[in-house]
């Protein structure tokens, strides 16, 4: 779901939406009014987020599915959602008051590739971080701004890119913070839990064996699938699964490619294996699934 396929989406809204939202090829700004996830939700989700994504929750609350695990979220949260993330917004409360930006392909990232703070370098499709109400005013002070800035008669990009830069420093020192809180008192199988499902995210695509993860894990096969069952109440094999259709599910609503394209691109052995295991898990073949 590209800032392009969004300004699309929104083209018959964009003079309803215009004291809420600000969008040009670089930068997509939501100011308060979260009209634009409702509109989303009727797109046929899941939807994968291929831009950099940052938000606060002010008021109310909503339930979305992030990279396959439902989030609660609630007033007072600062969200994260990166290249690659697989999201569902399921539910957003009548009373819900949202900020945030996404950054399109073309914007000025403000840090060279090898200085991304550590909380944007990649290892993370997504955060959620609840925060005070002094960070939360910090963080929504800086939006605001760069809300001013967006409407001035000329489109200052390096001003722009700066207060971005800043938001990214604020919500990096936070991410941190609460990192090294988590690390305290996150059980043993937790952490386990949490790092499964962070590499099932990042290799799903490519590899749909238990085996693999394990290995990665430095765990046997066993005891891996035993920690993830005892901690989710959900098989290991069930959670790749998971990770695996959605992303399947994602290309065949919003793209053009072919079964035997995609297929290949998802590493299966040949169409026929591709048809009967997307069948075994949704119910209904592909060509169906895409057809609806």
């Amino acid at each position: 779901m590209s800032l392009s396929h969004i300004h699309s989406l929104l083209t018959p809204h964009l003079q309803q939406l215009r004291k809420n939202l600000f969008i040009n090829n670089e930068i997509m700004i939501l100011h308060g009014d979260p009209i634009l996830f409702r509109i989303l939700m009727k797109q046929q989700p899941p939807f994968i987020i291929n831009d950099h994504r940052m938000g606060i929750l002010v008021r109310g609350e909503m339930r979305v599915n992030i990279n396959l695990v439902e989030k609660h979220l609630t007033a007072g949260t600062l969200v994260f959602i990166g290249p690659g993330t697989i999201i569902n917004a399921v539910n957003i409360s009548d009373n819900a008051e949202i900020y945030g930006f996404a950054l399109s392909p073309d914007f000025p990232i403000p840090f060279p590739a090898d200085q991304m703070p550590a909380a944007f370098n990649g290892q993370m499709h997504d955060f959620q971080l609840p925060a005070t109400k002094a960070d939360i005013d910090t963080a929504y002070r800086i939006l605001d701004i760069i809300w001013h800035i967006v409407h001035l008669p000329h489109y200052d990009h390096l001003l722009i890119s700066s207060l971005v830069a800043a938001q990214m420093h604020h919500y990096n020192t936070l991410f941190r913070r609460y990192i090294d809180c988590q690390q305290n008192y996150l059980s043993h199988e937790q952490s386990i839990f949490n790092r499964f499902i962070h590499l099932i995210n990042q290799h799903a695509v490519q590899e749909h064996q238990l085996a693999f993860y394990a290995s990665r894990m430095c765990l046997t096969e066993r005891y891996l699938s035993s920690i993830i069952h005892h901690t989710s109440g959900i098989t290991a094999k069930k959670w790749i699964d998971r990770a695996l259709i959605s992303r399947i599910q994602v290309e065949l609503r919003h793209t053009s490619k072919s079964i035997v394209q995609i297929s290949n691109e998802m590493n299966f052995p040949n169409p026929a294996f591709f048809c009967k295991y997307f069948k075994r898990i949704t119910g209904m073949t592909p060509l169906t699934f895409k057809r609806n």
